[in-house]
């Protein structure tokens, strides 16, 4: 049937076509000449086929200064609304950079501000798709009105709903910090970045010369600052990876985690474990590899990968239950923590503690790093974030000391003392104060000063350290005193921790009546 352009269907169709192609077909082909999807090619490979309900896509700005009322695009640069993923409900917004450069004005703000609040609401998850180039000067205050606006729900919404954050072209200046606040921040390799200023403000103020990439490039973000979680060699990867995460979460934080049917026994045992973890406690291994052994068909996600590489972060299933996994890495820096390792697993814990994702943790630590940069640094403070983090936490938490739990890092790591509720231990745990070696140097010094002849007191330190190692380097003296649930195989991973969790799941803790506590930041 055949409409007159007057018709109001007609109208509507017109409008709905313009909305469509955002800032036109040159400036699309040019998006895709830089390697880029748009905002809605972006959504739509998101999302569930054909799941997506766009809202608001005639809002235009208020802008009259500068003659931009003679330029307005309907949706205004951001595409926002709702749909599905795996068929549960996921909140969106994408910005687009063919639309002024995707920058933000008052009317975009809003847009955003009332996707976020329809996700609080009705408690999904919320995916913001960010290539932006800041605030839209033309506007002035309003569009920093606009920014903070969006914070202020990015921090209201912090732990009641799940928050990602995709970097798909620039993200500069304020607009940084929606992303820094939300849960997760991902990255595109080669055409992201993320800096609070420009490599021209900075050759300017310092005289500092560096490119945009080695500044806030994705790798530079996912390996020295550790601002992005995961880097992804382009866009459809990051979008799959989002759509992987949510698989693990619920879609707020008074759900439980969605389960995931799987073939692989719970009762599965893997006689290689037993030969992983070397009988020589020097000597380092990957694991990784217990991890990958225990979880369900081998599939761990992990997060921060080449951030703080001494420890490990991560999401699995076991027995179909999604978990979340921390493990200290025995072959990058013997395990031992450090600053950034201690924020990185400090932040991960709490967020599955905000989401009823029960923890895992697997130990093999030698302590804190010692050194004066780490002093200086403030391992002090940051290391105390992972044991608040841990003692604050009271979603199941299970443990599995591997070898190494010496010092007040075996107390920080999930240790029963910060209520952790099952703690298990291979053979080959050595739960001590510190390693064998350095505590007969302090208990028996003044037995060995005596020993002039330097091959009788190496005899002698020798029959020390041998002593000590039987008496303390095991797990059964903290087995006898109840710290330890108990000693299991190494084969028996998998079905111990999956026992746990099963016996867990009615488990209920809260804490102390309080606004919020005061995590040493």
């Amino acid at each position: 049937m055949t409409r007159d352009a007057t018709h109001p269907i007609a109208i509507l169709e017109r409008m709905e076509s313009a909305a469509a192609v955002g800032g036109g077909a040159p400036r699309i082909e040019r998006q895709h000449q830089a390697g880029k999807l748009t905002a809605r090619e972006r959504i739509s490979a998101l999302l569930d086929e054909g799941s997506f309900t766009e809202l608001d896509k005639f809002v235009t700005h208020r802008c009259a200064d500068f003659g931009m009322q003679e330029q307005k695009v309907l949706g205004d640069g951001v595409v926002t609304g709702y749909g599905t993923v795996d068929g549960r409900t996921v909140c969106v917004f994408a910005q687009d950079f063919t639309v002024f450069g995707g920058s933000l004005s008052g009317a975009f703000a809003q847009k955003i501000c009332k996707v976020m609040d329809l996700a609080t609401k009705i408690g999904c998850p919320v995916v913001g798709l960010n290539d932006s180039g800041g605030a839209r000067i033309q506007e002035g205050v309003e569009s920093l009105a606009g920014y903070a606006e969006i914070f202020t729900r990015n921090v209201l919404a912090s732990g009641v709903v799940p928050q990602i954050s995709a970097i798909m072209g620039p993200c500069a200046g304020g607009a940084v910090y929606s992303p820094a606040i939300t849960d997760f921040i991902l990255m595109v390799e080669h055409t992201s970045y993320m800096f609070i200023t420009g490599p021209e403000v900075i050759k300017t103020v310092t005289c500092e010369e560096v490119t945009k990439e080695d500044l806030g490039g994705a790798h530079t973000h996912a390996t020295r600052s550790g601002v992005s979680h995961f880097s992804e060699p382009d866009e459809l990867a990051a979008l799959a990876r989002i759509r992987e995460l949510l698989a693990f979460w619920p879609g707020n934080n008074v759900d439980d985690p969605p389960t995931k049917p799987t073939q692989d026994p719970v009762d599965r045992a893997d006689a290689a474990l037993d030969d992983v973890v070397p009988l020589d406690s020097n000597k380092p291994y990957d694991i990784k590899k217990i991890i990958n052994a225990v979880v369900d068909d081998g599939h761990f996600v992990e997060v921060q990968k080449d951030f703080a590489r001494n420890i490990v972060v991560g999401f699995a299933h076991l027995g179909g239950q999604s978990v979340g996994i921390v493990a200290n890495q025995p072959n990058q820096l013997s395990g031992c923590l450090d600053i950034d390792a201690s924020i990185k697993a400090a932040r991960f814990v709490r967020f599955c503690d905000c989401f009823n994702i029960p923890l895992v943790t697997f130990v093999d630590v030698p302590g804190f790093l010692p050194g004066a940069t780490q002093e200086y640094g403030g391992i002090i403070k940051h290391g105390a974030k992972l044991l608040y983090a841990f003692a604050e936490a009271t979603v199941p938490k299970v443990t599995v000391i591997t070898r190494k739990a010496y010092g007040g890092a075996y107390d920080v790591m999930a240790s029963k003392h910060i209520r952790a509720d099952v703690n298990l231990a291979y053979p080959s745990a050595e739960i001590a104060v510190m390693g064998s070696e350095g505590a007969v140097n302090i208990i028996y010094r003044t037995e060995l000063d005596k020993i002039a002849d330097d091959i009788a007191r190496g005899q002698a330190r020798e029959r020390f350290t041998a002593e000590y190692k039987k008496q303390f380097a095991n797990p059964y003296r903290a087995a006898s005193l109840g710290y330890i649930d108990e000693i299991i195989r190494p084969r028996e991973t998998r079905a111990a921790l999956i026992r746990s969790l099963r016996m867990l799941a009615n488990k209920r803790q809260s804490n102390l009546p309080r606004k919020h506590g005061n995590i040493p930041l």
